[in-house]
């Protein structure tokens, strides 16, 4: 059994990865904000899940701000870590072009935090980072080789600035960093501001939602628990110092993708053809070779399958509760 500290433990692939890990039978502390970047009540319903799972009391929910060194000092204190998982930031490529210091100060001056944490108490750290870090990148698919010093917005400028903290950390204090690119994830639970969610609710409550370059991008659709699982995994394999992709290594028009919504809603979305943003990307392509000998990894859900269960969800828990 191992205790883990999780940061952002309430969100989106946060309480997925608190159900791994709970339900297999380590101790998590679960710490997070609860901000209102979306509403926090989704966040509420996520951790009752999460309590669902926890038949033996294995996990504490703290509320806190990875910024407040004075709790996460106290919580050192308190807890023997065994590691850090570390998903808690503000996310969103276009939101933080409109509000880069926030980005920052959350996703880099926590990070620090945490890496001063880590140091003092020789704790590993596994760090959610994005596939967003390598830009527009002409090498496809997406290899950690790759420089990725070309970031295209705050968002990933700051959690590529994040890695090579980890790095420095690495470097000078031996502390274990393995930073984890995620590629599109979706599923249960998702966030209202991502790409799935919005197409739903343009089709069940008329919102308002663009569709960038007619749909005409591709995307490493990743479901939720095939991230957990490579989460898990990192936590189990540690590493000195690597950035690790984790996709599904199949990427699927992003017209398509919405396709399988419409087909599964049975009508068609209304969504506004806007051209793509110059913080956004055509191609996402995850290489998955090095995540597969490090960590074992091997993502099981099809994107199929994993449309379908977003869509199970998204008509239980949130469209049956609109008015």
């Amino acid at each position: 059994m191992k205790t883990i500290l999780l940061t952002g433990a309430a969100g989106f692939i946060g309480s997925h990865v608190a159900d791994l890990l709970v339900g297999r039978g380590d101790r998590v502390v679960g710490l997070d904000n609860l901000n209102d970047y979306y509403d926090p009540a989704r966040k509420r319903a996520n951790l009752a899940e999460v309590a669902e799972v926890d038949e033996d009391d294995r996990f504490l929910f703290v509320r806190g701000d990875i910024r407040d060194r004075e709790l996460l000092a106290k919580l050192f204190f308190e807890h023997t870590f065994d590691s850090i998982v570390h998903l808690a930031a503000m996310a969103g490529v276009r939101n933080s072009v409109e509000n880069p210091h926030l980005y920052y100060d959350v996703n880099l001056t926590g990070t620090l935090n945490l890496l001063e944490e880590a140091k003092k108490h020789d704790v590993q750290m596994v760090f959610a980072s994005t596939s967003s870090a390598y830009g527009r990148t002409e090498q496809i698919p997406f290899i950690e080789t790759d420089h990725a010093d070309r970031p295209l917005a705050p968002y990933p400028a700051s959690k590529r600035s994040a890695e090579l903290l980890g790095h420095s950390y690495h470097h000078l204090h031996g502390v274990k960093f393995t930073a984890l690119r995620f590629f599109t994830v979706y599923g249960p639970r998702g966030r209202p501001d991502m790409m799935a969610y919005k197409v739903l609710d343009n089709i069940y409550t008329g919102r308002h939602v663009p569709l960038y370059n007619a749909g005409q991008m591709h995307r490493d659709w990743t479901y939720v628990t095939d991230i957990a699982q490579g989460i898990a995994a990192a936590v189990d394999h540690p590493c000195e110092y690597e950035v690790i992709n984790l996709g599904r290594g199949e990427p699927i028009l992003l017209a398509d993708f919405v396709k399988m919504l419409e087909e599964l809603a049975g009508q068609p979305s209304n969504l506004e053809n806007r051209p793509m943003l110059a913080a956004d990307v055509a191609y996402t392509y995850a290489s998955i070779d090095k995540a597969r000998e490090l960590l074992s990894y091997d993502p099981k859900v099809t994107v199929e399958e994993g449309v379908k269960s977003f869509f199970d969800w998204y008509r239980q828990a949130v469209s049956s509760t609109q008015p």
